[in-house]
């Protein structure tokens, strides 16, 4: 059974992302808080929010995505790991790569709408 709540494939992804990116669980600070928002009766009462705290950084997540604690506890180490890649590696980080591409796709589409407006503005002769 899962630490966290996920398959064996995810959680052993989580565990070999923290490794590549030096997040060890001696690093980190958990703590519990009561969730809100979203989620009826059962976040108000139960302390699914985890709260999580990179020492030697100072990078703090705070997740409260799921009703589950355990899942909470998986999404706020993937969160961190994502915090700490885009400190250590800058614009090679994933994160980085993902909005980069994004961006040159929207200024592909503008470019090409762009043209397409200047093409049926001239008049046939």
């Amino acid at each position: 059974m899962s630490r966290f709540g996920v398959t064996q494939q995810k959680e052993e992804e989580l565990l070999s992302r923290m490794t590549a990116c030096r997040l060890s669980e001696s690093d980190l600070d958990e703590s519990f808080v009561r969730s809100g928002g979203p989620g009826g009766q059962k976040v108000n009462k139960s302390a699914t929010c985890v709260y999580l705290k990179h020492r030697p950084t100072g990078l703090e997540v705070k997740m409260q995505q799921a009703r589950s604690q355990a899942l909470n506890r998986f999404y706020a180490r993937r969160r961190m790991c994502e915090l700490l890649e885009a400190s250590l590696l800058g614009d090679d980080s994933p994160e980085a790569q993902r909005r980069a591409k994004a961006r040159r796709q929207k200024d592909r589409r503008r470019r090409r709408a762009k043209l397409t407006l200047t093409e049926t503005a001239q008049p046939d002769e």
